[in-house]
């Protein structure tokens, strides 16, 4: 088919390049946009697991159940979107759909309303995506498509998923409340449907396949029977399910084991944002210089790098070993957030062994102080 070739609809021309260029970027930002608010339960959750008391258990099925609808819907509205053919419409409602879940999300009162929440933002999520991809690459000249969609997919999602919703939504969860963060949440998704709405074209129909395609169908049994393709698949599930539990358990981790403030774990989460961003671009430069394979190689041993730097017990050890991965550091925490910690957060070994010596450090200081300054006895 044509668009499969690379070349637009018969009998529909491109639109120019300013439009092309204020297409990608606004779908970029809508994008990121939807993992704004899909990480705004990540970054919120030490406070709100304490509120409506949930169980790591609980938390993880949070995830999981936003993934799962997230990957059913990418399937179910992408085939949607071919077949009717309005692909502006459903991008429209989709990104209004998951506004509205992340203010559901903020009035939540248990883990069953939250995991509802969740899992219809999932369903809102996943056709965002496949609907930006189509849309670039029916408009968007074919010699700037990858470097389109590459924009689209990762610039907007790691700038303001990844870096921005962590630091912005933490800060305003510490002024307001957790369940205002969310509303704050989705107020920019209403923003972006409204601007899609009033300045985005809807791209020209698909072709009919003609009978020379439709005897020539390629499923995706078809596809996976390609070996690089089955290890790109695999490499790509091992992968994002890397991204989704460290993004999960990390927040709750640094706050609750490592004993970090909310503000010092909001700017350790947004260096993924950071170094992400710059690695969208880099790391596809790289691979044009190198080649594919030695940078598919790579990429996931410096991943370890992230795990392996959060449980390392020295804090400037591990800021040392996380900065490598992701390009920044916030400044340690000092000990006075140790002797100021709540008792709820005393469960792990490691703070109660920092927390004590800060205690006899302090003890030892001022014995050493009352005497150097108490009177000497004549004899």
């Amino acid at each position: 088919m044509d668009l499969a070739r690379g070349r637009a609809p018969v009998g529909a021309s491109r639109r120019g390049a300013s439009y092309q260029a204020w297409l990608v970027g606004l779908l970029s930002i809508n994008f990121g946009i939807v993992f704004f608010d899909r990480q705004a339960l990540n970054v919120l959750m030490p406070s709100v697991a304490q509120d409506l008391a949930l169980s790591n258990t609980q938390i993880g099925l949070l995830a999981s159940g936003l993934s799962f609808t997230w990957a059913l819907a990418a399937f179910g509205i992408g085939k949607l979107s071919d077949t009717i053919g309005n692909r502006k419409l459903l991008l429209i409602l989709s990104t209004i759909g998951f506004s509205l879940c992340s203010f559901v999300s903020g009035v939540a009162t248990s883990f069953v309303f939250m995991l509802a929440a969740r899992l219809l933002m999932g369903a809102a999520e996943g056709g965002i995506m496949p609907i930006s991809h189509a849309m670039v690459a029916t408009e968007v000249d074919p010699r700037h498509r990858g470097l389109a969609q590459g924009i689209a997919q990762n610039f907007g999602s790691n700038l303001l998923g990844s870096f921005l919703a962590p630091v912005l939504l933490v800060w305003f969860a510490q002024v307001f409340g957790w369940r205002e963060a969310f509303f704050l949440a989705g107020v920019p998704g209403i923003i972006s449907a409204v601007i899609i709405w009033a300045t985005l074209k809807e791209p020209p129909a698909p072709p009919r396949p003609s009978a020379e395609d439709e005897g020539e169908k390629y499923g995706i049994l078809d596809a996976l029977k390609n070996r690089n393709v089955l290890i790109c698949v695999i490499l790509g599930v091992l992968m994002v399910s890397y991204f989704v539990v460290c993004l999960t358990f990390m927040p709750i981790f640094l706050t609750n084991v490592r004993g970090y403030s909310g503000t010092e774990m909001s700017w350790l989460i947004g260096t993924l944002g950071i170094s992400a961003t710059i690695g969208s671009f880099a790391t596809s430069w790289l691979s044009d210089v190198i080649g594919r394979r030695p940078v598919m190689i790579a990429m996931p041993f410096i991943g370890v790098i992230l795990p392996l730097g959060a449980m390392l017990r020295s804090s400037s050890s591990a800021g040392a070993s996380m900065a490598s991965s992701h390009c920044s550091w916030p400044p340690c925490r000092p000990r006075a957030s140790i002797r100021a910690m709540p008792r709820q957060r005393w469960a792990s070994p490691w703070v109660r062994r920092r927390y004590w010596a800060a205690c006899s450090r302090r003890s030892w200081r001022a014995r050493r102080r009352t005497r150097r300054h108490s009177p000497r006895r004549c004899g």
